[in-house]
């Protein structure tokens, strides 16, 4: 039982840097909705949200950047060095969070969700799940993936490991215990055991992903398939440095990828992914063989379905270099060009910020008129 009647919600939780989100995501890709507390713990204190002027007050103008936007990292130095102050932080955090939360799980229509929290059993939300899952690291690749991931100084990454509370709490709070020191695949075959032992019988977990025109078929691709989509894309974007399996098998932790295929034989695909009601499409590789405006509609078409169902409020397309100037296809998809500080919804332009590289052009669809969170 949990909180919310009618679901199973899977509280996942672990201490910095252990792998907590590569865990939500291949939880979403056997059929979880996942949300990420953490990220919505972001959205809080933007401007214009009700944790921002809190925050302000309490901490100081110091942390604000140039734009007036609450500058996370300078927010960090203060609240990681001081156990008091993280704790005010928590205070004026948390009860929006579980705001969010709670609209958003009871939007759903999957019947499994995952909610992943750094804060879980803190905050109040483990009472709320019907089981919780912990990810354990060691120290020594905490720090490790804060330098090479997160771009902090090893002394940041130390101060930050060291100020999480030990993982020991967490242990025995939790029922499923996932070990993420190891690749991939490794923790994939954790994950999925846990997932046929919490549900042993078959469980509708989302809608069945398949469409096709004429003789071209789409069908959502597996970690299984890691192999055949390193194939592909290697062979269609030779511009690309060369990816091997264990590249594609580590980008499962990321995105999901969707496969087009042609009397069975795979000659496109798409990756995406969905954060917090923003789905990022970054991956399209079609066969110039192919009929591009049917492959690549049927493509977004099952891309843009699964996201709605997600609650998705904007796709954002961010176009590979080869397909600059060829932008009329994607139009014709619904796409537009604008620039990202005029999408109007701070957490959208964060989103397109954040991921874009800087090389390509960002395209837009926006997918509901209706927000799903208001600002929180």
């Amino acid at each position: 039982m949990s909180g919310w009647p009618g679901k199973y919600v899977i509280g996942l939780t672990g201490n910095i840097a252990t792998g907590k989100s590569v865990v939500r995501k291949m939880l979403e890709h056997l059929g979880a909705y996942g949300i990420d507390a953490d990220a919505l713990s972001h959205q809080v204190i933007m401007k214009g949200s009700p944790g921002y002027q809190p925050v302000v007050e309490t901490f100081g103008k110091w942390v604000l950047a140039a734009d007036s936007e609450i500058d996370r990292s300078r927010l960090g130095r203060i609240v990681f060095a001081d156990v008091q102050a993280l704790k005010q932080l928590e205070g004026i955090i948390h009860p929006h969070v579980r705001l969010a939360i709670n609209a958003l799980v009871s939007h759903t229509p999957r019947p499994v969700v995952v909610v992943e929290a750094i804060k879980l059993l803190e905050s109040g939300l483990a009472i709320l799940c019907s089981s919780i899952w912990t990810v354990i690291s060691s120290r020594e690749i905490q720090i490790t993936r804060l330098v090479t991931k997160r771009g902090l100084s090893e002394a940041e990454a130390i101060l930050r490991v060291d100020a999480q509370p030990s993982q020991e709490l967490k242990l025995k709070s939790a029922q499923v215990v996932i070990s993420n020191d190891g690749p991939y695949e490794e923790t994939w075959k954790q994950v999925y055991a846990a997932w046929q032992e919490t549900f042993p019988a078959e469980t509708k977990t989302q809608r069945s992903l398949e469409a096709s025109i004429s003789d071209l078929v789409v069908q959502r691709a597996r970690p299984g398939e890691a192999e055949q989509i390193a194939d592909l894309i290697n062979r269609l974007d030779s511009a690309k440095s060369r990816l091997d399996y264990e590249q594609v098998m580590e980008a499962f932790g990321d995105k999901a990828f969707l496969l087009l295929r042609k009397s069975g034989l795979l000659c496109g695909i798409i990756g995406w992914q969905v954060e917090n009601l923003v789905m990022k499409i970054d991956d399209v590789h079609i066969d110039e063989n192919l009929p591009a405006e049917n492959a690549l509609s049927l493509l977004f078409k099952e891309a843009e379905d699964a996201s709605q169902e997600l609650q998705c409020e904007i796709s954002l397309l961010f176009l590979p270099l080869k397909y600059q100037g060829r932008e009329e296809l994607f139009r014709s998809l619904g796409y537009s060009s604008r620039p990202i500080q005029s999408l109007g919804v701070r957490a959208w332009e964060e989103a397109a910020r954040e991921s874009s590289s800087g090389e390509g052009l960002v395209l837009y669809k926006q997918l509901r008129k209706d927000r799903v969170l208001k600002p929180v």
